[in-house]
């Protein structure tokens, strides 16, 4: 699918986008071009990848006019610029508006505009039941992918835009394990918000198959969810603790700002209508007009109990968290480095 192909990344010098980059640069693929507006990563990438393939272009996904002329010529999307952290999405909402929803317009329209094949756009747990400003945000971006699959102009090309949902990726920046690790050779106090929450446990390469399953199975306006373990937080310090042999405290500190007790991949709405891929959930696009009056139900409601959540997911065990963990090679650095 990807022979002579020109691949966009936005946002692609974050953790996403170099996970990516280790699958595609021995492919066949034409070129793949990093969109993002930080200059030094573009720099570091440049120089650590030294790959012909590679097209780095500054721009923002807030303006609409360098994510439409970067775009020319570009036949598939991965849409991972955003802002993702919760609690400066509540300081700075705005701001959050402006990356994730406005953001995510400017590139699904500038995709339509350029006669882009195939988008999928990469969501979080956060966007289903959200209580805080980022999976609001990331919510209504997942409303304008499929709004943009209905779009005549992408219909007509036969074109599909579709989104891939998952929790926190381990060891991606900014996320737990990487604190808690410095916690521990720092000889601080790792610090939990509340010792029974609970988290999906998924690796960059989940999200990277999770996008991929997306991208070649995909229907226009669908949404993949992947089926992910989980673990309490407690648990997750304990088994990073036994792993390096630390003596850590664990210090509980409460919630931060508009943190849930667990997330949910899967609302009970969409719950009763999915379709059970084994390692994944497909959510079709809903494709009925507004004229519901011409539309009649013949088998009547199919409801559900229960929504997918970290609550309910299967739950790892300390020895299944502690081989998960190192099973990453970030933490086996760590590990090495720390001995």
């Amino acid at each position: 699918m990807f022979k002579d192909k020109v691949l966009m990344i936005t946002g692609g010098t974050g953790s996403f986008g170099n996970a990516v980059l280790n699958g595609f640069l021995n492919s066949d693929i034409r070129e793949i071009r990093i969109f993002s507006r930080d200059e030094k990563k573009q720099e570091d990438m440049r120089i650590e990848y030294k790959n012909d393939k590679l097209n780095f272009v500054i721009g923002d996904v807030r303006d609409f006019e360098s994510i439409n002329a970067a775009m020319n010529g570009v036949d598939f999307v991965f849409h991972a610029a955003a802002l993702k952290q919760v609690p400066s999405c509540e300081f700075y909402p705005m701001q959050a508006v402006k990356t994730n929803i406005i953001g995510a317009e400017n590139v699904l329209e500038a995709a339509a505009r350029n006669n882009v094949e195939r988008v999928v756009v990469l969501s979080t747990d956060k966007a289903v039941y959200p209580i805080n400003a980022m999976g609001m945000t990331k919510a209504i971006m997942e409303k304008i992918t499929i709004a943009k699959a209905r779009d005549p102009r992408v219909q007509k090309k036969k074109a599909a835009y579709m989104a891939t949902r998952y929790g926190n990726v381990m060891c991606s920046r900014g996320s737990i394990i990487p604190l808690f690790i410095k916690q521990i050779k720092e000889g601080k106090s790792l610090t939990i918000t509340n010792p029974k929450m609970t988290r999906f446990m998924m690796s960059l390469e989940d999200s990277v198959e999770l996008v991929m399953f997306a991208f070649k199975h995909g229907k226009p306006g669908d949404i993949f969810v992947q089926k992910s373990p989980g673990a309490t937080i407690q648990d997750l310090a304990q088994a990073l603790k036994e792993i390096f042999n630390a003596k850590n405290e664990i210090k509980i500190i409460g919630e931060r700002h508009a943190e849930k007790m667990f997330e949910t991949l899967c609302s009970k709405e969409e719950m009763s209508k999915v379709d059970n891929l084994e390692k994944f959930y497909r959510i079709p696009a809903d494709f009925r007009d507004l004229n519901y009056t011409k539309y009649v139900q013949k088998d009547g409601p199919k409801l559900l109990d229960s929504e997918y959540n970290s609550e309910n997911t299967k739950r790892l065990s300390m020895v299944e968290l502690k081989d998960l963990l190192l099973s990453l090679d970030y933490v086996q650095e760590e590990l090495a480095s720390y001995k």
